[in-house]
């Protein structure tokens, strides 16, 4: 389950801020976000090498899109495309919202179920795939939204019930100065499981089990002006450093 917070605040220099947790296999191969694709001049991403495609990625015209596996879907599937060609779809696109009109149009059961966060500095989306039928989309309001593998806000998850008002109450990060200090805090929160007041699976940071794990996480900011600011940890949050992405 990899988790996407994003924070609208139209008028504002710094209309969108982004923070994602990416868990995964963790012996599964992926490159830090680059431009990987030369047939897709200006998309920057992390990629991964199992598929060729990527979970987070952002193009020259400042959309972003990534995606995000839905409840008991990880991995690939015989007969099933990768999920990671879907940011690249919609990276084709000039706005979020020309990004999540190309996703809908597809139809969903080439992909096992997964959910997307499609976002420029206008507007946002949250996609839904459900393995039949077609992709549905949701525009995403002002304030917080926290998506994980369930819908957005969507507190019968543990972890948006235990993180969605930690990252509502904190101050908002500073994209110029740098400072993402109360972000990257809560991205780090690891193993609750030694506390008996947090339910299970509530961990923001999912320490390593089974093969599986917290193996990276973003903080992006979408200015007003066009500007992107692309910040990348290559490990877990909290243990590998964030350093710029070149965009």
């Amino acid at each position: 389950m990899c988790t996407v917070i994003l924070l609208r605040r139209p008028g504002h220099a710094w209309p969108v801020l982004i923070a994602a947790n990416r868990d995964e296999l963790l012996d599964r191969p992926a490159d830090r976000p680059g431009p990987w694709w030369p047939d897709r001049p200006g998309v920057v991403g992390g990629r991964d090498r199992t598929g060729g495609g990527t979970w987070m990625a952002v193009n020259r015209a400042g959309v972003v899109a990534t995606v995000l596996n839905r409840p008991a879907s990880l991995g690939p599937a015989p007969g099933k495309r990768s999920r990671g060609e879907l940011p690249l779809r919609a990276l084709e696109e000039s706005s979020a919202a020309a990004a999540a009109a190309a996703i809908t149009a597809l139809p969903a059961e080439q992909w096992r179920s997964f959910n997307m966060v499609v976002a420029d500095r206008n507007e946002a989306f949250f996609l839904r795939g459900l393995g039949l039928g077609q992709v549905t989309a949701a525009p995403l309001p002002e304030g917080v939204s926290m998506v994980t593998a369930h819908d957005p806000n969507d507190l019968s998850s543990p972890r948006t019930a235990r993180h969605l008002p930690r990252f509502q109450a904190a101050p908002p990060p500073d994209p110029l100065r740098g400072d993402w200090a109360g972000w990257e805090e809560l991205l780090a929160d690891g193993d609750t499981s030694g506390d008996e007041t947090v339910p299970r699976g509530a961990a923001l940071r999912v320490p390593p089990l089974g093969g599986f794990g917290t193996v990276s996480a973003s903080l992006l900011a979408l200015g007003a002006d066009g500007r992107v600011i692309w910040r990348f940890a290559d490990g877990p949050p909290g243990a590998a450093p964030f350093v710029p992405v070149a965009v």
